[in-house]
């Protein structure tokens, strides 16, 4: 798993000589990035493309502390710029009682995506399954056309990228059924050794984002469900034809220089050179009708 990381990264450097326009700077320029979990390779690729240092000397460099931890730091002058997927409403709440204005842009694509066992026979559920599952209307598989067991349904904490793409998603206001703590896992990979665990074999299901469990995080005991006959893929993500599609975005603060670092590559980004980064690191861009 760790060869294949290092790959995506090395495909993405592979491409920067052909990007002239990307802004230069040495590692010690560099501006402080921070960002969300799925974010990194992106995060290293951008390192590479502006300062040369190899994808390895990157993923030493740069630490992301995850979504809306990540806004804090911002606002608090601990980092200049965030690669990041949509935070709670905490973050922006925090940003307003410290007098901080944000500059906020797409930059990509990506989705929320259902996880279950393999050894769990059903592929595809609806909006509406997924709604009555997760308000605790739906309980047990047999109710969407699976086999007579309980449904153990994982959800991550409140203030993750993923959570608050769940509730932006797919509950749209609807109350989730609580969730006792051991299935509210704290990070990322947590949740996806849980589903992917002996011990939930076909009972569990849970979410993520689809770069991350697709590129980051592979597991050959999971499977990603159909939405309303739907895959989650590249091509039907970058279409909108997936329904729980959500951009992310490079964010600074207001107040930073034009000729700050963090500013050039923030502005960089959305070029078509900086959206062929993009695209090399394994990500949907924004404004494309497919996707690499």
């Amino acid at each position: 798993m760790r060869k294949f990381f290092v790959w995506i990264l090395a495909l993405a450097f592979l491409a920067l000589p052909a990007m002239a326009e990307t802004p230069r700077f040495t590692p010690e320029e560099y501006p402080r990035v921070d960002g969300s979990t799925a974010t990194l390779p992106l995060s290293y690729a951008l390192m590479s493309a502006s300062t040369g240092v190899s994808p390895e000397e990157a993923k030493q460099a740069i630490q992301h502390s995850k979504t809306t931890e990540a806004f804090y730091e911002l606002v608090d002058g601990r980092r200049d710029l965030l690669l990041v997927y949509a935070p709670s409403q905490d973050a922006y709440d925090y940003a307003a009682d410290n007098g901080v204005e944000l500059e906020i842009e797409p930059i990509g694509l990506d989705a929320l995506v259902f996880l279950i066992n393999d050894g769990n026979p059903i592929t595809s559920l609806t909006h509406q399954q997924i709604l009555d599952i997760y308000t605790g209307k739906t309980t047990n598989w047999k109710d969407v056309g699976g086999n007579d067991l309980d449904i153990v349904a994982y959800q991550r904490v409140e203030n993750s990228g993923s959570q608050v793409m769940m509730r932006a998603q797919v509950m749209q206001g609807t109350q989730m059924a609580d969730a006792p703590t051991e299935l509210r896992p704290g990070l990322m990979d947590e949740l996806v050794n849980e589903i992917a665990s002996y011990r939930n074999t076909e009972n569990a299901i849970g979410y993520s984002v689809y770069y991350y469990v697709h590129n980051m995080y592979i597991q050959d005991s999971i499977k990603l469900l159909e939405i309303n006959g739907v895959a989650p893929s590249n091509e039907t993500i970058a279409s909108g034809e997936y329904p729980y599609g959500q951009e992310f975005y490079a964010v600074i603060r207001k107040d930073a220089p034009e000729n700050a670092p963090e500013r050039l590559l923030f502005q960089w980004l959305v070029t078509p050179e900086g959206q062929a980064l993009v695209e090399s690191a394994g990500y949907v861009p924004v404004g494309t009708d497919s996707a690499a």
